[in-house]
């Protein structure tokens, strides 16, 4: 068989020719095992050198020695072998429903925590499906979902209504307002209302939207604002005192109770927003993937749609 390029050099053949040679010490040994006249096999191990311009073999040894390349194409050859073998078997399953790959989008609300038992559970299946996880912020959750980035968007408003789009609640999220107990308005004893706010910097969530300039929410105008890419970083700002805002209470409660956050009253009425996750609509119950199918299963659970909004602290 004529080997022609590298790529056609690298044949899952062409590599246990290779490994043979190597593991036994000589062209003639590898030749008996593999069935193979030794003539025929050195002119394939030269003809897989020719293809690849590199030397693999060092012949001027007793014993055929793999060259530091030769030595490279092994070890990464038997990593391409292994993945053949994985691709086969993954196709094998997949053709029973699963889906080679599942995204989820989880906004920034969400527990990772929780989110990561999840995986724990569904890999614990052994199901074949690949988990990727996306980091979204407000509308940036829903649009991964509609431009096709995403299969399941947690964290999406409960609001939203669209035809190819199916939703169910996930719950309610409160916000309170606070601050560090250094910052000025910490001492303030009446209810702020927005002239108190204007005065002092917000920090605000950047919405993870490709189009547009996204949502935002309680920034008056001419306030100043520091804008953080998740809110991880938004309740570390508040910490330091870098600014003030609404953060979701179960994520705030442990800094709260420590007296590291000091919750103030506002003007503005309460802060609680209705929370769902999201799907897109299939024709039919069959045209829906395992994979979803196992989550969307597990979201039917109230305890874990609980834990996904308020266990922001596990471990």
């Amino acid at each position: 068989m004529a080997t022609h390029s590298p790529r056609s050099a690298l044949s899952p053949e062409n590599l246990g020719l290779l490994e043979a040679v190597a593991r036994l010490g000589s062209m003639a040994a590898a030749a008996r095992e593999l069935g193979m006249v030794p003539s025929a096999l050195t002119y394939r191990v030269r003809q897989i050198e020719d293809a690849l311009d590199v030397l693999l073999f060092d012949r001027s040894a007793r014993r055929a020695q793999l060259t530091p390349a030769g030595a490279e194409l092994l070890r990464a050859g038997q990593y391409l072998l292994g993945e053949l073998d994985a691709v086969a078997q993954r196709v094998k399953r997949v053709a029973t429903g699963w889906e080679p790959q599942l995204t989820i989008a989880a906004d920034a609300i969400v527990a990772r925590g929780t989110l990561f038992e999840l995986c724990e559970a569904f890999y614990a299946t052994g199901a074949p499906t690949r988990i990727k996880l996306r980091a979204e912020t407000l509308s940036g959750t829903l649009e991964a979902l509609q431009n096709g980035l995403a299969d399941l968007a947690l964290g999406v408003s409960a609001e939203i209504s669209l035809p190819d789009i199916q939703t169910a609640p996930l719950g309610q999220m409160r916000f309170v307002f606070a601050v560090a107990p250094h910052h000025a308005l910490a001492t303030v004893q009446h209810h702020l209302c927005d002239d108190d706010l204007r005065h002092h910097r917000a920090v605000a969530v950047a919405d993870s939207t490709q189009r547009g300039n996204g949502q935002s929410f309680n920034i008056l105008p001419g306030q100043d604002v520091l804008t953080v890419p998740t809110m991880q970083h938004k309740l570390e700002a508040q910490l330091r005192g870098l600014g003030c805002g609404f953060l979701p209470l179960p994520m705030a409660q442990p800094y709260i109770t420590a007296g590291h956050l000091v919750v103030m009253t506002t003007q503005r009425p309460g802060h609680v927003i209705r929370v769902a996750y999201a799907w897109r609509r299939s024709r039919n119950a069959t045209d829906t993937g395992r994979a979803l199918r196992w989550w969307l299963d597990r979201l039917q659970h109230p305890t874990t749609r609980s834990a996904l909004l308020e266990n922001h602290h596990l471990g």
